[in-house]
């Protein structure tokens, strides 16, 4: 299945995105996909609630807002330097023996195609395409032959970053990570049986029209399966929670001269299997 949720920012419901690109809305049977939904079997409920009202459902207007397709999850955990040319670039440090671990601000989450703000006092907003990773039931102390059996879903995310506060307010990554409209998820989440091989997937970015990153998930130092499983050995996974598995090279602040983000541009970003997003950059307002 492909979730998706719709409609106005904070009001979002939840939907199915069909495989003939139909959307249906699912909010009669489900009042949300949060960690209720995951954590109480609702996969399997919604897949056979689907199988035997998917004719009936209300389709959804193709013009209806596309929002992240899971609600604010528990915590967002990210994966730093998880791609070797990245790692390379970005001049953070060598390639790490073990996982890097930073939080990102569960209010950053914004939709696929909504606007990217820069911040108040930014100068280094930079772009970022990740895998994610729903965690789809309570996970601790996994170990990693049964980690993916712990996942719910997959998304494309937009792990926008605010570089100058990254690096040099204080070493504290979640600060540059976390202004409002920095986590563009989505368009849906897929389940993974949508899936082929979650370890062969291409993954782009492009800024303006221009190729800024083409990378592939079998690069990753640090595979899906072990992250699961490492994080799992620090702390709780809750039912929708979400994991950004990393970047590849390409992005502005590995460029020479650095590039950023600036009011105007245009973001679009894919991921083979869980399709592509659209941001427009614009200033903060007051």
């Amino acid at each position: 299945m492909k979730l998706i949720r719709f409609g106005k920012q904070g009001e979002e419901k939840p939907g199915i995105l069909l495989s003939n690109d139909e959307k249906i809305d699912v909010s009669s049977f489900v009042s949300d996909y949060d960690e209720k939904f995951f954590g109480s079997g609702g996969l399997i409920s919604l897949k056979d609630w689907l199988s035997e009202n998917e004719a009936s459902a209300p389709r959804l207007d193709d013009n209806v807002r596309i929002g992240s397709p899971i609600a604010r999850p528990s915590k967002i955990i990210c994966i730093g330097l998880n791609f070797k040319d990245h790692a390379a670039e970005s001049g953070l440090g060598t390639v790490p023996q073990e996982p890097l671990i930073f939080g990102k601000a569960t209010s950053a989450i914004c939709g696929p195609y909504d606007n990217i703000i820069i911040p108040r006092g930014s100068e280094q907003t930079d772009w970022e395409v990740e895998l994610g990773v729903v965690i789809g039931k309570k996970t601790s102390y996994v170990d990693q032959d049964q980690a993916l059996e712990h996942v719910g879903g997959y998304v494309l995310h937009n792990d926008v970053s605010e570089r100058a506060f990254q690096k040099d307010r204080g070493g504290q990554w979640i600060k540059g990570k976390s202004a409002d409209t920095f986590a563009p998820m989505g368009p849906f989440m897929a389940t993974p049986d949508e899936i082929d091989n979650i370890s062969d997937m291409r993954m782009w970015l492009n800024v303006n029209g221009e190729n800024m990153q083409d990378g592939n998930t079998s690069n990753l130092i640090f595979s899906v399966d072990h992250v699961v499983s490492y994080l799992s050995q620090f702390m709780t996974l809750l039912p929708g929670d979400f994991i950004s598995t990393g970047t590849p090279a390409g992005v502005g602040m590995g460029m020479n001269p650095e590039k950023y983000l600036k009011p105007g541009d245009v973001v679009e970003l894919g991921i083979d299997g869980l399709g592509s997003s659209k941001q427009t950059v614009v200033a903060y307002e007051e």
